[in-house]
């Protein structure tokens, strides 16, 4: 079984910054893509960025600009950057990772998804 770990969520003013990060723990071979999503309360969950294998990246309209994901492939960790913070971006910030294949009691695995837990991320006005 593989776990996604994330960290970086916190209380920010407005303006402010904070750095998600979310390692993917386990004996990894490889991981396809990954990357964030939020969801506010009352709200659906909504993706915020990706990334892929090979560094291509994808974001939301709301958050280009402001947000830069990255990945650390050597590490299994994906990272999001996200400055000049506004009320709106308060959420759970999740952390997705797709096409994670692994070894595990002797087997080789492959799962099209896997999330963390989330993170809080709070951002005051």
């Amino acid at each position: 079984q593989v776990q996604l770990v994330e960290s970086g969520g916190g209380l920010v003013q407005a303006g402010g910054s904070l750095r998600l990060s979310c390692t993917v723990s386990g004996t990894i071979f490889s991981i396809n893509a990954m990357g964030w999503h939020r969801q506010a309360p009352g709200k659906q969950r909504e993706l915020v960025a990706f990334i892929s294998s090979g560094s291509s990246t994808n974001y939301a309209d709301s958050v280009k600009g402001r947000f830069t994901i990255s990945r650390d492939n050597a590490k299994n960790t994906v990272y999001l950057q996200m400055n000049r913070l506004k009320p709106e971006d308060a959420a759970v910030y999740y952390c997705e990772a797709r096409g994670v294949h692994y070894y595990s009691e002797g087997r080789s695995i492959w799962t099209e998804s896997s999330w963390g837990q989330g993170t809080q991320v709070t951002v005051s006005s």
